[in-house]
């Protein structure tokens, strides 16, 4: 036997050996998702999750077995797709055709002259949310996370949230580490940017990344910027969105970094969902109006885009989405049923766009309207097609990827409307920008000017962060040191705290407001009926051993009882809040 045949001897003992641990591992999955979709299976496992890991109650069964069967289904759905690409002859072509394509699109782009417009970039960003990192703010859920440890993130079906916060926090028990995970999140943002810069005009300058300045800087997206744990999650559901698009060339690779990288921003962030589909309008405006590519490349480029996001978003609603619970006032994962799913979706758009209009200075309205318009006369002047079909189109793209900017949320049945929610709004700016900063220096100037008004604004809500801290633990501070001159009987029972009202703002954060309103949407009123702020309250300043709270006794709020109603006596009266207790029940009224 000479040295080929033993190579090729060789070789294919190792193929062999290798799929016959490949068929005996799928072979074990498949028999372990097989019976977790027994119910008795499942009903063991949860089981022993609800008493050796979440602690709680076996009411919560019902959405687990749901879960527990999607994930079998999918297990079985990904053992046999793994199979089919490893052993069977067509699959293996495809992925190696699929490795060619990628390796070769890569091998396309210039990476290292990608280095030092990023560096003027990522100063930008650092220097826009200095103020929020030295304001040292727990913001809402940090609260929770900081003082019990807890992730929860797979509640939200974010379940790529969940197992990269083990590796960034070193411990599968969260730690306050700020501010490394805002870090992280401005170096995700700032890749982010770079590559939606190439992607829309294959060339990066300085002067187009700051027009992207938007992606990361807009008064949406510091509300994800100002979250100590969840920062980075949420910037790289960005990330993920934008990177299919260096591989737009093949489309095999294309349409498989797409699907892959949609999963992934579904596990990460969904607020992010409407990215990918809002680029894919956008290019296809470009080629067809700079006349790059056919109306059938167009057409045939849109129809695997489409493919892969319904198929990304199909798999992750009936494999992987936990279910919101029905009673949850905070947001709702069911889509509309079909009798009102058109009534539905534009009543949702409609408040999407109010509320913008709402949050938005009367400057920034001015500047993005300017930059709009900008965005129109380019593509008429630049157009290969008619100037008339230019126009409308033009216009046509605007309104779809404002649209488009708010993802699967405009088919919920309640949607939610939290400035985090919408940071697919500065995205939208951010392309607008970009394309429109090379079009005429006044333009640029335009862009430059809009995207300072993001970053003093970034300043100005950092420092209003900070501000708000201070006047809120002064508040708490004469709260509790009131309620410990009360001198309650520690031999009681744990007794019921309800609290209304909240801490009202600063005169700096009013100020603030009169021109830029979204501010009051940014900064958190502590007290105001936030499960997380009553633990700030109390579980914070070690003042937790006596009390619970009375509207927080019961997932729903479906005991709850309102304390006004049982004309308590009062205990104390003074200028910041009034205390009255009958000594088992005790409500807090705050003053404004």
């Amino acid at each position: 036997m000479n040295y080929e045949n033993m190579t090729q001897h060789q070789s294919n003992r190792k193929i062999k050996v290798w799929n016959s641990i490949i068929i005996l591992l799928s072979g074990i999955g498949l028999i372990v998702f097989i019976a977790v979709l027994s119910s008795q299976v499942r009903q063991l496992i949860l089981d022993y999750l609800a008493e050796h890991v979440i602690h709680k109650e076996t009411s919560i069964n019902q959405e687990w077995n749901e879960l527990f069967f999607k994930f079998s289904m999918f297990g079985i759905f990904s053992i046999l797709f793994f199979d089919y690409c490893t052993l069977a002859n067509s699959g293996r072509a495809l992925v190696q055709k699929v490795k060619q394509d990628i390796k070769e699109c890569l091998s396309e782009i210039d990476f290292r002259s990608f280095l030092k417009p990023s560096f003027v970039l990522l100063g930008v960003y650092l220097l826009g949310i200095l103020t929020i990192i030295r304001a040292n703010f727990l913001y809402r859920d940090d609260i929770g996370r900081a003082i019990l440890g807890s992730r929860l993130w797979f509640l939200g079906s974010r379940y790529v949230s969940e197992i990269f916060s083990i590796f960034v926090h070193a411990d599968a028990n969260l730690t306050e580490i700020s501010p490394l995970p805002q870090l992280l999140a401005i170096l995700f943002i700032t890749a982010a940017s770079v590559l939606l810069v190439y992607v829309l005009t294959e060339k990066v300058t300085i002067i187009r990344l700051l027009a992207s300045i938007p992606l990361g800087l807009s008064p949406f997206f510091l509300e994800n910027l100002s979250y100590k744990f969840d920062a980075p999650y949420m910037a790289l559901s960005i990330l993920v969105s934008i990177v299919p698009f260096l591989f737009i060339a093949r489309k095999k690779a294309f349409l498989f970094v797409s699907i892959v990288s949609l999963l992934i921003m579904c596990m990460l962030y969904q607020a992010a969902s409407g990215i990918y589909m809002m680029i894919i309008v956008v290019l296809c405006f470009l080629y067809w109006n700079k006349g790059e590519k056919t109306i059938k490349e167009i057409f045939s480029f849109l129809g695997i885009a489409a493919f892969a996001f319904c198929f990304a978003m199909l798999l992750f609603r009936f494999f992987l989405m936990k279910p919101f619970p029905e009673y949850s006032p905070y947001a709702s994962s069911a889509m509309l049923p079909a009798s009102r799913i058109i009534s539905g979706t534009l009543g949702n758009i409609k408040d999407h766009a109010m509320i913008i209009n709402n949050d938005l200075g009367m400057i920034w309205k001015t500047g993005i309207v300017i930059v709009l318009l900008f965005f129109i006369i380019k593509s008429i002047y630049s157009s290969a097609q008619r100037k008339i079909f230019s126009f409308f189109i033009s216009i046509l793209v605007i309104a779809l990827s404002f649209i488009l900017s708010y993802g699967v949320y405009s088919v919920l049945t309640i949607p939610l409307y939290h400035p985090r929610a919408l940071l697919g709004f500065g995205v939208f700016l951010s392309i607008m920008c970009i394309i429109v900063s090379d079009f005429k220096k006044i333009a640029a100037v335009a862009v430059l000017a809009l995207n300072w008004c993001f970053l003093i604004f970034a300043f100005s809500y950092g420092n209003a962060l900070a501000d708000q801290a201070r006047y809120a633990e002064f508040r708490i501070s004469i709260l509790l040191h009131d309620l410990s001159a009360l001198n309650f009987d520690r031999s009681e029972d744990d007794m019921l705290v309800q609290i209304n009202n909240s801490i009202d703002f600063t005169p700096s954060v009013k100020n603030i407001a009169k021109h830029d309103p979204i501010i009051e949407r940014l900064v958190p009123c502590r007290l105001n009926d936030y499960y997380f702020d009553y633990i700030y309250c109390f579980n914070y300043f070690n003042y937790y051993k006596q009390f619970h709270f009375n509207n927080l006794e019961n997932e729903g709020m479906q005991s709850f009882i309102d304390f006004n109603s049982l004309d308590l006596p009062v205990v104390l009266d003074s200028y910041y809040h009034t205390i009255k207790s009958d000594g088992k029940r005790i409500l807090i009224i705050l003053k404004h």
